[in-house]
């Protein structure tokens, strides 16, 4: 995706102003989520060590931001890409039980990341984990809890738009579900981008389910690391956002694995290896709590409701300058 330059743009609002719509739709929306979905707000980790095999992998090939720590000699640390991993072990750790949560604010650098209107190296989102229990690994759970986040999401265009009318982006009534292999049947001669940017400018907001295996054409739709969520229970929330003409993923969620899921997903993705790590082998002696979780993202969330053209105009990252300068050109004003 290359720099989109909307014609006519107006961000309604000075940096000023929308800092302070900023801070409202964050303090708003995770008092808001985790009352609504019973979570507790714990303390998060922005870096762990490699050993431990806590960190989220992405795709698989990222480069994780690594340093050595002067108190811990031999031992690698590895900035987090998620904390996929780790709000598991945390529920464990806390004693929470089934039905009960947590959320986090979760900083990240993603290095290899490309920067454009909607990616940024700097990640800024609220990761959430729950504890179910093993009957509760289904698609209607799954489904159920998409819903739920939707109508918070949809609570929050309401109380954006009473602060700033002049501002705030309308979204869709519901969520639309459709499965990779379903949108591939459907534009089976489009890419994977293309297949969401369709589906989700007919809804308007779509829960694109079972993202990671490979579909009937011996591809996958998009890469998923195969030891955090399973595969056939998980998904991506996409919002279809006119100023930029393209679906907007807010949210990377699922049923995470069990002990069955993780070997079989461990194998098809040649990373067998990490059955010997420390997280993965108590997930296989089944050791773990049975969780559903995800990622919201913080900066994303800013953009769609206030229908910005790019994740800069909502968190402080590094840009090219040359984009500085066209984004500047365009009334587009990179914090």
């Amino acid at each position: 995706m290359s720099l989109i330059l909307p014609e006519n743009y107006d961000p309604h609002m000075t940096v000023r102003e929308t800092q302070e719509a900023i801070k409202y739709i964050r303090d708003t929306f995770q008092r808001e989520f985790g009352k609504e979905m019973n979570l507790e707000r714990i303390s998060a980790p922005l870096f762990v060590e490699k050993s431990s095999g806590l960190n989220d992998n992405l795709n698989g090939v990222e480069r994780p931001v690594q340093f050595d720590v002067a108190g811990i000699p031999g031992e690698t640390v590895e900035v987090v890409h998620s904390l996929a991993k780790w709000k598991r072990m945390a529920l464990k750790k806390y004693d929470f039980e089934p039905g009960e949560g947590l959320y986090t604010n979760m900083n990240a650098i993603r290095r290899d990341e490309e920067l454009d209107n909607l990616h940024s190296c700097y990640v800024d989102q609220w990761d959430w984990e729950k504890v179910i229990r093993k009957v509760d690994r289904t698609e209607e759970t799954l489904k159920t809890t998409v819903r739920h986040i939707f109508k918070i999401i949809k609570h929050m265009e309401h109380e954006v738009w009473y602060k700033y009318p002049q501002a705030v982006k309308h979204l869709p009534d519901d969520v639309t579900f459709i499965t990779t292999q379903e949108l591939e049947d459907r534009y089976p001669d489009k890419t994977p981008k293309e297949r969401e940017n369709l589906i989700t400018k007919e809804y308007g907001c779509v829960f694109l389910m079972k993202i990671g295996d490979k579909l009937a054409s011996g591809e996958p739709h998009d890469g998923r690391a195969p030891d955090y969520d399973d595969w056939q229970l998980n998904g991506d929330i996409l919002f279809w956002h006119d100023t930029l003409d393209c679906a907007l993923e807010i949210s990377s969620m699922g049923i995470r694995v069990d002990e069955k899921s993780l070997a079989s997903q461990l194998k098809k993705a040649g990373c067998e290896d990490r059955r010997e790590l420390p997280y993965h082998k108590m997930l296989l002696r089944g050791e773990l709590p049975y969780t559903i979780g995800g990622g919201i993202g913080q900066s994303r969330l800013c953009m769609l409701l206030l229908d910005r053209a790019h994740v800069g105009e909502v968190q402080a990252s590094l840009w090219p300058e040359e984009m500085r300068q066209t984004c500047r050109e365009h009334d587009i004003i990179l914090l």
